[in-house]
């Protein structure tokens, strides 16, 4: 990868013609001063002074271009030999982001030798290391950590470079995995403990229920009398002992040894607890208590800290930082040669104050450490945590300071949050459905007997035959709510995906209009799903309609089908996925896309950002309810202006074989929805309880109607004292106050074991099924028509008559 300057000649050309013209107008000059004063010596003065100045002009001019000239014209092959034999990849960009340099080891981490930051990262790692570069482009050098693409997890250095400061030269190193509860043991027990027993330093490693987990042999040999001793599990309070002048000693030594100094230094590896190291100094008081005095013990534990994976750092009484670890450099993100003084120096300007505040209080004498979430400041995009606490017998420390990455734990907390607010969002778009429900209910069943009092042609009737379309389009909102909820009334079957695609192509084409390509592929061996066919297709008419608005200039909708093993779906590592067989659906289109900070939230109900009046902001919602009551997976991805592509992973459902395919019913003939018998609708909404009394009484019912479930219970035990006709059908809502509709059928039927139960409701019959638990029972979703109606009570009677009671 080596440029090449261009060639010099056209230049060369242009400033021989600017001199010959420079020399000619030069000569006329002087020809005109010559004639217009008779002065020989005068014009020939004046032209070697023009001449000159034309020769002085062209050769600045020229060095000016050789500068450029000799700057493009750099050897890569040098600096690619240069870098060739690093042991870390290695890559030069230019200004313009072209990838001009690279080690062969940069091209086995990532294939097709990408130009960073356009590398193959997971999560946010390509915005993160986008940001790095930009930052360097700013300030000279940018640092993005915690990377995961390519070999691993690693981090990158970005520093700018060359002869104009046009260059970026990304390195990239990788992150090295830490236990460190359990290289705190090796380190204890092994030689890192002998050379802290040389010094004089006993050492042990607690866990958080206060064991020893391990000990190094001076501590071993003075605590337990043998340095062979086995310390896993003992309580390490056993091996102390508080004498009367109130100084801490080994239990095993005299009150006349000298006292300890316990300096702990907490390690946070969460389960079973937090693990703690805890140094073991012999000090006498006069050292203990001399002003500026520096022991070698506390020199010893300095180089102890030092060799902790963990960031750790010590502050005297005034908060002034005396000694930090390289981890803790690293942690805080410390650029090469930036020297701090305190600790408020690490962070923003916000939270300096909190950090001297703690800094204080700890060296005041509290003991228990504390966690504050800062942001840093040459790192301030994420918190973190800075772990705060007291130190004691280390001289000058007064304070122990410790960081921690929590950026991790505020994703999840994000996650979490939005998760709620989708839950809470969707119980409250199911419950306004159902009252809505109930209202359109009303207005539908009125403007059905207002039509059958008027024939067409009647000047009323087109009004309220207005009305009730109207009514009809309220309803497909509600039933969009309910999908989003999950709580919308599904009609499953077995199914295959290129045959739902292919009904609904037809309809697509007209949609997407002409300036928009429809391109549609199918994979093999697909698996059946189980889903409502009718839902599905309005799933991809939704993403269509949305992808043809991202693409106003025209553009291409790709709509493809494939098979997705198990084992494909282990690898993807998914912790939403659950390893199963799935049939995919793939929308995609080549349109503006979305902007990383709105794809959040596209699947919210009423999120939307298309000009007022042109959208709901149900449709995407509307999807994701559908795809998640299939039992179904959505995702997706966007790259802004390059388009947006939506994933639906349906389970593959696999039926049990049936030794003889059963016979499909004999298809009836419309009838008429006249009946005879006795119906009690029980429904605390007067309006639908008035609508369905009088639709039922004009079919030929006999109706009863109660407001409440105690009502309903109080009529039936009056009918059948008074020895009145019984009841034929139980008409009921779901969801009552005081007692609830499956309450009330529980009680009749104890009485009535073969009453039959027509339920109405608007939320979901899946849903309401298995709540309810009850045999035999009929179901009727809102809004319904007075037709309807008819035919769901005529219904419920003739299952009623065609079983034969016992």
């Amino acid at each position: 990868m080596a440029s090449s300057a261009p060639p010099l000649a056209p230049s060369a050309g242009l400033d021989r013609a600017a001199l010959f013209g420079v020399l000619a107008a030069g000569l006329g000059s002087a020809l005109l001063l010559l004639w217009a004063i008779d002065a020989f010596v005068v014009s020939a003065v004046f032209l070697a002074v023009i001449w000159s100045a034309a020769a002085l002009v062209l050769l600045f001019a020229r060095a000016r271009r050789a500068a450029p000239a000799e700057a493009e014209g750099a050897d890569w092959s040098l600096t690619n030999a240069a870098i060739e034999d690093a042991a870390q990849p290695v890559a030069v960009t230019d200004r313009a982001g072209r990838l001009v340099c690279a080690n062969r080891l940069y091209g086995e981490w990532f294939s097709h030798w990408p130009a960073p930051p356009a590398l193959p990262l997971s999560d946010d790692g390509a915005d993160r290391l986008a940001a790095a570069g930009r930052t360097a482009w700013r300030d000279g050098e940018g640092v993005a950590t915690d990377l995961s693409g390519g070999r691993g997890r690693f981090s990158a250095r970005v520093a700018r470079a060359g002869h104009a400061d046009d260059h970026l030269v990304w390195r990239f190193a990788p992150a090295l995995a830490v236990d460190l509860l359990a290289e705190a043991r090796a380190m204890i027990a092994g030689e890192g403990g002998n050379r802290l027993a040389a010094a004089g330093v006993m050492a042990a490693l607690v866990d958080g229920g206060g064991r020893l987990l391990a000990a190094n042999r001076a501590l071993l040999a003075r605590a337990l009398g043998t340095a062979e001793a086995a310390p896993a599990g003992r309580p390490f309070v056993d091996l102390l002992a508080t004498g009367t002048d109130e100084y801490i000693r080994l239990a095993a030594e005299s009150e006349t040894a000298d006292p300890l100094r316990l300096v702990q230094i907490p390690l946070d590896q969460g389960d079973p607890g937090h693990a703690t190291i805890i140094l073991l100094l012999d000090e006498d008081g006069a050292v203990a208590t001399r002003p500026g005095a520096r022991s070698t013990a506390t020199a010893n534990v300095h180089a102890l800290l030092a060799m902790l994976p963990l960031g750790l750092a010590l502050a005297e009484r005034d908060g002034r930082i005396l000694f930090m670890n390289e981890a803790f450099e690293r942690a805080a993100a410390i650029p090469a040669g930036q020297s701090v003084l305190y600790p408020g120096d690490l962070v923003v300007k916000e939270d300096k104050a909190a950090v001297s505040d703690a800094v204080r209080r700890f060296s005041a004498g509290h003991r228990v450490s504390g966690d504050l979430s800062v942001r840093l400041r040459w790192r301030p995009e994420e918190p973190v945590a800075l772990t705060i606490a007291g130190a004691r017998g280390l001289g000058e420390a007064a304070v122990l300071l410790s960081l921690k990455d929590n950026s991790e734990e505020s994703k999840l907390k994000k996650q979490v949050l939005q998760a709620t607010k989708m839950q809470a969002v969707g119980q409250l778009a199911g419950g306004v459905a159902h009252d809505f429900n109930n209202i359109l209910t009303a207005i539908i069943g009125h403007c059905d007997l207002m039509m059958m009092r008027h024939a067409p042609g009647d000047s009323d009737y087109d009004d309220i035959q207005q009305i009730r379309q109207n009514s009809n389009r309220a309803a497909s909102l509600t039933r969009q709510l309910l999908a989003f909820s999950r709580q919308q009334t599904l009609r499953p079957q077995m199914l295959q995906l290129p045959d739902v695609v292919s009904e609904v192509s037809n309809l697509l084409r007209r949609l997407l209009g002409e300036t928009v390509t429809l391109t549609v592929k199918h994979g093999r061996d697909l698996g059946a799903v189980r889903a409502d066919p009718g839902q599905l297709e309005q799933v991809i008419v939704n993403l269509a309609v949305n992808a043809r608005d991202a693409m106003p200039g025209g553009g291409t909708l790709t709509i493809q089908t494939y098979a997705v093993p198990a084992a494909q779906v282990r690898d993807l590592d998914s912790e939403i996925l659950p390893v199963a067989d799935y049939t995919a659906l793939s929308v995609s289109d080549t349109g503006s896309g979305i902007a990383p900070e709105i794809l959040a939230k596209i699947f919210e109900p009423f999120f939307t950002t298309k000009e007022v009046g042109k959208g709901t902001g149900l449709g995407l919602s509307t999807v994701y309810g559908i795809v998640k009551q299939s039992e179904g997976f959505i995702f997706a991805e966007s790259t802004v202006g390059e388009g947006t592509s939506f994933v639906i992973y349906l389970p593959v459902h696999r039926a049990p074989a049936l030794a003889e395919p059963a016979a499909p019913p004999p298809r009836e003939k419309p009838a008429e929805l006249w009946g005879t018998g006795t119906i009690l609708i029980v429904e605390d909404e007067d309006m639908v309880r008035a609508v369905a009394e009088r639709a039922l009484t004009r079919q030929g019912y006999t109706v009863h109607t109660a407001s409440n479930g105690e009502e309903a219970l109080e009529m039936l035990a009056d009918m059948a004292a008074a020895g009145g006709p019984p009841v034929d059908l139980l008409i009921s809502d779901v969801v009552m106050p005081t007692m609830d509709g499956p309450t009330m059928v529980r009680q009749a039927r104890a009485r009535y074991p073969h009453l039959p139960i027509l339920f109405m409701s608007g939320y979901a019959e899946e849903q309401l099924r298995r709540s309810i638990d009850l045999d035999h029972v009929a179901f009727i979703a809102k809004p319904f028509s007075v037709q309807q109606l008819a035919a769901a009570a005529r219904d419920a009677l003739r299952a009623k008559a065609s079983s034969p009671e016992p």
